[in-house]
């Protein structure tokens, strides 16, 4: 073993040098701006003019860790300075619907003509082409069309609405970010950029393909609330307490499962009290009723205390202004401020180059001339 003392963290990221131009647009791309930036990398924001002024004190945490410089992209001069800066990016990212970009002529044809090492990361619902490509679409239309809202259904038998954290964030931010962190990867060894597609619809439906596997070999049922992972099993699913708050209960693995039973009382020790058999799908109706009459019983601090300290895999089910206080979130630092406004964290963690603290949002724009080199080695 060496006698070196380990090498010390770099406090740049493991993006640092990477150089990124991203087009102002909502949600998806935002994110993944914020993510590149969040490890290291110089991520420059095109904003329409005057964005920043139309801000006024309000600062954009979505926007933080970038510069920002404003240009007219409908313009000769906007689309020139565009081209520049793209000249000596590593990475663009846009979400324009598709041609929209090519329809200003600043599609992959004439930013790989400048720059043939660019990645050009393009972020929509629907996809580049197909028949629905050139329709308008939310989060919620890209989970109703790869079966995924369907099986998201309450009890009520009614399709849930969720969060744009599926479709939007986990089908359309993390794969951008899959595509273009592999483009780059790959250019390291052909020294050449490509165009990455990333549609939310392609990227929810892989998000699922577990369920796919399932379903191929007949463990999947389209009924929800039938299912492993969808509420059909009453030891996966969520209750109500006394005081109207909700306990999360994901006891799934036969060793986890009994933890379940003592935290609850049901596990034989008041006879009157004992669950039936979980392995005889018969008896599930009842174990639900008696999941249910025993959270009721008592309210949310009195279970969070009963399973603290447990594998049951049972959890309060927190608000976000409650999730600020956790303790578990506190002492790993997954929440953090900036300028007085609470938000995640970098993510993942790096134990070489770990990522910078975040930035804030800018507020003033950056010059537009000299940005960046445009040859680079």
């Amino acid at each position: 073993m060496s006698d070196q003392p380990d090498e010390e963290p770099q406090q740049r990221g493991p993006l640092a040098g990477i150089r990124v131009l991203e087009v102002m647009a909502l949600g998806p791309v935002a994110l993944a701006g914020t993510m590149l930036a969040d490890l290291g990398a110089d991520v420059v924001l095109v904003a329409r003019p005057g964005w920043l002024e139309s801000q006024g004190n309000r600062l954009d945490g979505t926007r933080r860790g970038r510069r920002v410089i404003e240009l007219d992209l409908k313009n000769d001069d906007g689309r020139l300075a565009f081209l520049e800066a793209a000249a000596g990016a590593d990475v663009v990212l846009e979400g324009f619907r598709p041609g929209v970009l090519e329809r200003l002529g600043l599609g992959p044809e004439e930013l790989l003509a400048r720059n043939p090492r660019l990645v050009l990361g393009r972020m929509t619902g629907w996809g580049q082409d197909g028949p629905r490509s050139q329709s308008a679409g939310h989060d919620i239309n890209y989970l109703s069309l790869t079966g995924h809202l369907a099986a998201i259904t309450g009890s009520d038998a009614q399709p849930a609405v969720p969060l744009n954290l599926v479709g939007d964030y986990g089908g359309g931010t993390m794969f951008l970010m899959t595509g273009v962190l592999s483009a780059l990867l790959e250019r390291s060894v052909s020294g050449r950029g490509q165009v990455v597609d990333a549609a939310m619809v392609d990227g929810a439906s892989m998000l699922g393909q577990w369920v796919w596997a399932m379903r191929g070999v007949g463990r999947w049922t389209d009924q929800p609330r039938s299912n492993m992972l969808d509420g059909g099993r009453p030891w996966y699913d969520v209750y109500r307490t006394r005081d109207g708050r909700h306990m999360a209960v994901g006891a799934l693995e036969p060793a986890f499962y009994p933890q379940l039973l003592t935290g609850l009382g049901l596990d034989g020790t008041v006879p009157e009290r004992t669950a039936p058999d979980r392995d005889d799908p018969t008896t599930w109706p009842r174990l639900r009723e008696l999941f249910t009459e025993r959270f009721v019983q008592y309210d949310q601090a009195h279970w969070t205390d009963i399973f603290s300290g447990t594998d049951a895999c049972v959890t309060p089910v927190l608000t976000y202004a409650e999730a600020e206080r956790d303790e578990h979130l506190g002492s790993r630092g997954t929440l953090l401020e900036v300028d007085g406004v609470v938000q995640p964290a970098p993510a993942p963690r790096f134990s070489r180059t770990p990522a910078p603290a975040p930035d804030s949002p800018p507020t003033t724009p950056s010059p537009v001339d000299g940005l960046w080199a445009r040859h680079r080695p």
